[in-house]
Parts: structure tokens; sequence; C-alpha cells
């Protein structure tokens, strides 16, 4: 997991990481920080595991560290963060050695992790699209009933 430390400790991920920090600091619903980041990690490698995927672990890590790296454009300039965030983290992959192949799988699924129909798919893009929504935890939130999600969006349900 040499590869996904590299993540933790590149500086753009460090920056963006901050960004993001301070423009939700005020921010009374679901955050963007490491917390966030590692319950969709875990959460996706669990689903790995127990359907015998095979996806790589520290691709499933690289992928869910990386998902929300471009939120603080979503924020700032409008852009869609699974948009936004491709430039970033195609730096930080590249930059903490994963291969051509690998880079293009994690950017797959993170361009992929909002689009609903990556909801059923056995792959990495399915994963993170599932453990990026099963790892909100809407029935225990205290301003739940203020959130702007749909009903259908919200996850009153403990996963995996």
């Amino acid at each position: 997991m040499q590869r996904v430390q590299k993540i933790c400790q590149h500086p753009v991920w460090k920056e963006k990481m901050a960004e993001l920090a301070q423009l939700e600091k005020d921010r009374v619903f679901c955050k963007h920080g490491i917390e966030h980041l590692l319950d969709v990690a875990r959460l996706a490698y669990i689903e790995n595991l127990e359907e015998h995927c095979g996806i790589d672990k520290e691709c499933i890590y690289a992928a869910a560290l990386l998902h929300d790296v471009g939120k603080g454009l979503q924020y700032t300039q409008k852009i869609p963060h699974e948009k936004g965030g491709i430039e970033f983290a195609s730096v930080i992959l590249k930059d903490c050695g994963f291969d051509a192949q690998e880079s293009k799988e994690i950017l797959e699924a993170i361009a992929g992790h909002r689009d609903v129909s990556n909801k059923e798919c056995k792959n990495l893009p399915g994963m993170l699209y599932r453990a990026d929504k099963h790892s909100r935890m809407c029935g225990f939130c205290k301003v739940c009933n203020l959130c702007n999600w749909s009903e259908e969006k919200k996850n009153y349900n403990i996963f995996l």
C-alpha cells in the first residue's frame, strides 16, 4: 500500500483536501474529508472480498482517496467534481507510481462514481458508486430532515 500512502502525502492531494476542508468548514451535512474517503475505500474493499471481484486493493483505495479531489471545483466553479477531479487525480496517480492501465481504471471509476448506470456493475466504478452512497449514514444524522437529498438517495441502512 506504499502508493496509497504516497497519495496522502502528495502536495496536490494535500492542497485539495485542505481547500475542501476550508470550503466545508461550516457545512452541517456530510463532509468529504478523510473519514468519508476511508469509509468509501473500506466498504468497496469489503465488497471486493465478499464478491470475489479480484480488484487490486491499492486501486480501490486510490480511487476512494481521489474520488472527491475535484469537489472544490464544484463549489467554486460549478464544475462537477467527478469531472473536475480527473486532471488532479491523473497527475497524482502518475507521481505515485500507478501504471497507465491502473490509472485508466481508477480514473474511469472516479468519473463514474456518481453515474447511476454503474449502480449494479461489478467493477471498480460500480463498487465506488455503491460505497460512496452506502458510506452516508442518514439515519443517524441530526440534520437529515434539512438535507436536500431525495428520500430515495438517503441511506438509512448499515451496509456490509
